[in-house]
C-alpha cells in the first residue's frame, strides 16, 4: 500500500522547513521539483539540459519536462511505499498528469497537506529568508538562522538571500498562487480527497505538530 501525499501552500509558506520531518513520519522520500532540477543540471542528463536551454534564456521550464523528471522520479526503488509531493502539481493539468502517472502504478493521492498562511505574513518571512546556494535548504534571518553565518547546515554551501525576494515579487508569486495553484486544491476536494489545512502562520514547531498529527491519522492508498 502506498501513501503519496502533496504538500500544498503558496511561496514561502513553509512547506520546505516542513517536509523533511514529515517525509519521515509517512516513511516516504520527499520529492521537490526544485530537488529534481537540480539532480538532472548536476548530472547533465538529456532532461536536465533540456530543462537548462529554457532556464538560461529565462523560460519556464515546459510541464512535459517537468512531469518527464517526476515519472522518472517515481521508478525509485524508495519510492514504491509512496512521495511526499513539494511544489507539484501547480496546475490543475500538473494535477491531471500525476493522477495519470499514480493511476499506471495502482496508485492515487492519499491526502493533500495544505499550509494556509496570509500575503502580509508571507511578505514578513522572505524579506528575511536566506537560501543555500548549492542544496536549497531555507533558513530564516531572525527565526531559523544557520548555526555559521553565511554556512548552509547540511552541505557547507553558501547561504545567501535571493535577489527576488522582494515584497512586489512576493505579492506577484502571490497573485500567481491563488490564480494557477490554488484551484488544485477544488480539483481534489471534487474527487473526495482527503484534505488537511493548517494555519502555518503559527510556530514552525505547532504546524508541525499537527502535520505529524494528520499523517498519522491517514491510511495508504491502493498500492
Amino acid at each position: 500500500m502506498a501513501l503519496d501525499l502533496l504538500l500544498f501552500g503558496p511561496p514561502g509558506a513553509g512547506k520546505g522547513t516542513q517536509a523533511a520531518a514529515v517525509a519521515r513520519a509517512a516513511g516516504v522520500p520527499h520529492v521537490a521539483t526544485g530537488d529534481m532540477f537540480r539532480g538532472h543540471l548536476s548530472q547533465s542528463s538529456e532532461l536536465g539540459m533540456q530543462a537548462k536551454a529554457y532556464m538560461d534564456r529565462g523560460a519556464l521550464v515546459p510541464d512535459t519536462i517537468t512531469i518527464s523528471m517526476l515519472s522518472e522520479r517515481l521508478t525509485g526503488s524508495d519510492a514504491e511505499a509512496g512521495v511526499l509531493l513539494d511544489g507539484f502539481p501547480r496546475t490543475i493539468g500538473q494535477a491531471e498528469a500525476l493522477d495519470g502517472m499514480l493511476g499506471e502504478r495502482g496508485r492515487q493521492v492519499a491526502a493533500l497537506l495544505s499550509i494556509e498562511v496570509p500575503a502580509e505574513e508571507l511578505v514578513r518571512r522572505v524579506s528575511g529568508r536566506l537560501v543555500c546556494r548549492d542544496c536549497g535548504k531555507t533558513f530564516h534571518a531572525l527565526e531559523a538562522p544557520p548555526r555559521v553565518a553565511g554556512v548552509c547546515d547540511d552541505c557547507g554551501g553558501e547561504v545567501m538571500r535571493r535577489v527576488d525576494d522582494s515584497e512586489e515579487t512576493v505579492r506577484a508569486r502571490y497573485a500567481v498562487f491563488r490564480e494557477q495553484t490554488e484551484p488544485v486544491l477544488a480539483y481534489y476536494r471534487e474527487f473526495g480527497t482527503p484534505i488537511v489545512t493548517v494555519d502555518g502562520a503559527r510556530d514552525r514547531a505547532v504546524v508541525e505538530a499537527d502535520l505529524l498529527a494528520a499523517i498519522s491519522n491517514l491510511s495508504p492508498g491502493p498500492a
